[in-house]
């Protein structure tokens, strides 16, 4: 059995509005030790990660902790919305989930991120076959990957998971094929 812990980033710095270097705040720095502490006996083999900073970061003090090496992963990365601030976040979200085809002029479509997102997937289920491994991810991606797995997740369980940084889901496999789906609030017993 294949085990992968997917990390929703812990808190980012929402003043910065490039993608790539989106820092986490004081509060999602201090919220990764949450991170570290639940897979601390995971018996983890690897960890991967989105190429962007807050993800990284999230995982990070694990992978340090446990002597191993971040592998970045360009296809775990986030959803491009545009090359522009979307305001109105919230509509342009019920919009995508709506339509997995639909997309902003420089964005990509849930469609496109979830098929980018579940290759990656794919290669890292061939190459940890049989290994437990963490990959540093985001929210609108994740939900993608739970989506792919659980057609009934969609744009009401996305809003209910918004606020949840750190967020972390264990999916389970046999070869490619989905065992089971958990999901793990680790702010429940803080």
């Amino acid at each position: 059995m294949t085990t992968v812990y997917f990390v929703r980033h812990a808190q980012p710095n929402y003043d910065n509005h490039d993608d790539v270097s989106r820092e986490l705040t004081e509060k999602g720095l201090a919220d990764r030790r949450l991170v570290t502490g639940f897979l601390e006996d995971k018996d983890i083999s690897a960890v991967l990660s989105s190429p962007y900073k807050r993800a990284i970061d999230t995982v990070g003090e694990f992978a340090e902790k446990s002597g191993l090496e971040i592998e970045i992963i360009e296809n775990f990365k986030e959803r491009k919305i545009d090359s522009v601030w979307i305001e109105d976040f919230d509509g342009f979200c019920r919009k995508q989930w709506e339509d997995f085809s639909y997309k902003l002029t420089d964005g990509e479509s849930l469609g496109e991120v979830q098929a980018r997102n579940i290759s990656a997937l794919k290669e890292v289920l061939k190459k940890y076959e049989g290994k437990n491994v963490v990959v540093g991810s985001h929210g609108t991606a994740l939900s993608t990957i739970i989506n792919y797995y659980d057609p009934s997740f969609g744009c009401e369980q996305f809003q209910k998971i918004k606020g949840l940084m750190p967020w972390i889901v264990r999916f389970r496999f046999e070869g490619e094929r989905i065992v089971d789906i958990k999901t793990y609030d680790l702010f429940e017993n803080t």
